[in-house]
C-alpha cells in the first residue's frame, strides 16, 4: 500500500510538527484534536514555522510563498474522528499517558480503514502495550520523531514482535520520504536514543548532586570537551524536566537499574513545578530567555 493520506492525532508541539513535515513532503494531512482551540494553537505554530522557512534561501531549505500556500492547503484540522476514515497512516502524538493513548487508538480503530497503519510517536511507552488497544497488531509500529520536528532529521522506526514485514518497510520508506533519516529499532523501552541519552542526563544530575562541578561548569565541560551542541542541564531544561522524570519511571520499571532511576534533585524540581524553559525555571532561570542563569540548587 502506498501512503498518500496522513492522519495525525494531536496538534501539540510534536503533533503539529509531524503534520507540518508531512505536508511539506507533499502528503495530504488531517489533524485530529479534542477541541478547536487546540487546533488553532497548533496551526498558529505551523504558520510561524513555515514563515521561517519562507525567509530562508532555497539552498538552505527555504520555500517560496507559492510553496508555503500549497503546504498550508494540504493541512486540515478536525475535531471529528470520522475525518480520518480514509487515512493510509495515522500517527499518534498525544500526551504520554497509556490509558489516554489506548483509549484514542480503540476509538480510531473502528473508524480507520482496515489496511491503515497505526503509529505512535511515544518516546518511551511500549509499542506492544499500545497495539493491544486495536485489532491490527500486525499494522502497528512506532515512529519516534524528535523536537523540533521540522528541523531534527532523525526518526526511530520501531517494530514489535507482531509487526508485519511489509508494514515495517513501508513505514521506514515513509520516514525517508519526509526527508528524515530513519533508524531501525525494536520495541525495547527507550528505543535507541533514550536508552543511551537518559542515563547520561541522570548521571550529570548525580555529578552535580555529588559536587563534581557547578551546573554551568558541567555544561561547558561537555560542550567543549565532547563537542556536544549543548550541555546536559541545558538539554534537560529544553526537553522538560517533567518529561524526563516521567521517562525515568517507565525505564526504571522496565529494567530495575539505578542508571534509569530519577535522582532526588530531579524529583524535587518537578515537584516544585520547575520544568525547565516552558515553566521559566529549571536548572536555569529563564527570566531573560536570551541569557539564562544557572540556579543555585
Amino acid at each position: 500500500m502506498e501512503i498518500k493520506k496522513v492522519g495525525v492525532l494531536g496538534c501539540g508541539l510534536m503533533g503539529s510538527g509531524i503534520a507540518q513535515v508531512c505536508a511539506m513532503a507533499g502528503f495530504d494531512v488531517s489533524v485530529l484534536e479534542a477541541e478547536q482551540k487546540f487546533l488553532d494553537k497548533g496551526f498558529t505554530g505551523i504558520e510561524k514555522s513555515l514563515a521561517k522557512f519562507a525567509e530562508r534561501p532555497a539552498e538552505k531549505g527555504g520555500i517560496t510563498k507559492e510553496q508555503k500556500d500549497a503546504i498550508r492547503a494540504r493541512l486540515k484540522g478536525t475535531t471529528n474522528r470520522s475525518d480520518l476514515a480514509d487515512r493510509d497512516i495515522v500517527i499518534e502524538a498525544i500526551i504520554e499517558d497509556v490509558p489516554q493513548k489506548k483509549g484514542m487508538y480503540a476509538a480510531i480503530d473502528g473508524v480507520a480503514k482496515k489496511d491503515a497503519i497505526f503509529a505512535s510517536n511515544t518516546s518511551s511507552i511500549s509499542i506492544t502495550e499500545l497495539m493491544t488497544a486495536t485489532k491490527r497488531p500486525e499494522r502497528f509500529i512506532g515512529l519516534h520523531f524528535f523536537n523540533p520536528v521540522p528541523l531534527m532529521k532523525l526518526v526511530e522506526v520501531v517494530r514489535t514482535i507482531a509487526t508485519a514485514d511489509d508494514v515495517y518497510e513501508n513505514a521506514y520508506e515513509f520516514a525517508k520520504k519526509l526527508g528524515k533519516v530513519p533508524v531501525r529499532t525494536s520495541d525495547k523501552t527507550g528505543f535507541i536514543v533514550n536508552r543511551l541519552l537518559v542515563p547520561y542526563l541522570l548521571d550529570a544530575i548525580r555529578a552535580y548532586e555529588e559536587g563534581v562541578g557547578s551546573i554551568e561548569d558541567i555544561d561547558n565541560a561537555v560542550k567543549l570537551g565532547c563537542g556536544y551542541p549543548m550541555g546536559p542541564f541545558t538539554l534537560l531544561d529544553f526537553v522538560g524536566l517533567d518529561t524526563t522524570y516521567y521517562i525515568t519511571h517507565v525505564m526504571y520499571d522496565e529494567f530495575k537499574e539505578r542508571r534509569f532511576a530519577s535522582p532526588p534533585l530531579l524529583k524535587r524540581l518537578v515537584m516544585a513545578g520547575w520544568y525547565g524553559r516552558k515553566s521559566g525555571k529549571g536548572f536555569y532561570d529563564y527570566a531573560d530567555p536570551e541569557k539564562p542563569k544557572p540556579q543555585k540548587l
